[in-house]
């Protein structure tokens, strides 16, 4: 084998690998943000509902 060859197979595993570990760093940081926004939204005080009890239409 010669040495370009060789330097190239390495450099395309190092950007797999690179390629990799950004992938699960995102991963974890979105999965991060998943869980605090489940959070809040379990704390929070549900909206009341925008004509609930206001009007009641019937039809006969």
């Amino acid at each position: 084998m010669e040495m370009s060859s060789m330097m190239g197979k390495q450099v395309a595993e190092l950007q797999r690998t690179l390629s990799m570990n950004l992938l699960k760093s995102q991963m974890a940081t979105q999965t991060a943000q998943v869980t605090v926004m489940m959070r809040d939204l379990q704390a929070s005080q549900p909206a009341p509902h925008p004509s609930k009890g206001h009007a009641v239409d019937i039809k006969g």
